[in-house]
């Protein structure tokens, strides 16, 4: 049916720890394929912000798309809208958390609503009959989750790793036997 849209589309990459001090990574599309279980977390961290850039290189943002927040009932933000114009490739991470990367196709009146978002596609119209349809969009841009671009944790309380204070020279004391209660 012509001017029928498809559902719009969404990855979700997860870093996932476990009890025993390793980690997984996972992807909502079971084709692909991840590394085993490590406690290199932040070689698995890496590898999922590479996973999710190798998504955005290869999807292509398609123009007759439905808004995929609206699919899920606008889950991603919490502003009420009406799903309207264009459809953009939206990449959700919040640096703080840093362990879920959601890659979606997502409409320009959602897109501003969700917060921690990085517009990395657009969509182009199609062409007219005998037109060629316009050139893509300049390159994707990577998401800001480079290694030497992750920051590294900060103690509750402090803005950034600069405004921590140093921590005291490694110091251990005499292991000393729980004394006896004394009871009167």
């Amino acid at each position: 049916m012509p001017g029928s849209r498809v559902p719009g589309r969404t990855w979700t990459v997860r870093l996932t720890g476990h009890a025993d001090h390793s980690a997984s990574v996972t992807c909502s599309t079971e084709a692909c394929r991840m590394p085993p279980r490590s406690k290199d977390t932040a070689a698995l961290k890496r590898f999922a912000a590479e996973h999710v850039r190798a998504h955005a290189r290869l999807a292509t943002v398609r123009p007759d798309t439905a808004c995929a927040c609206r699919a899920a009932q606008c889950a991603l933000h919490e502003a009420r809208t009406q799903c309207t114009g264009s459809t953009l490739l939206v990449l959700v991470h919040n640096p703080a958390v840093g362990q879920v990367w959601t890659l979606a196709e997502i409409c320009q009146s959602c897109a501003p609503l969700i917060a921690h978002t990085a517009i990395l596609g657009r969509s182009q119209p199609q062409g007219r009959q005998g037109t060629p349809p316009r050139a893509p969009a300049a390159a994707v841009p990577a998401p800001a989750t480079a290694p030497s671009a992750v920051p590294l944790p900060v103690a509750g309380g402090f803005s950034s790793p600069q405004a921590a204070p140093e921590a005291p020279a490694a110091r251990r004391r005499p292991h000393r036997p729980a004394r006896p209660r004394r009871t009167s």
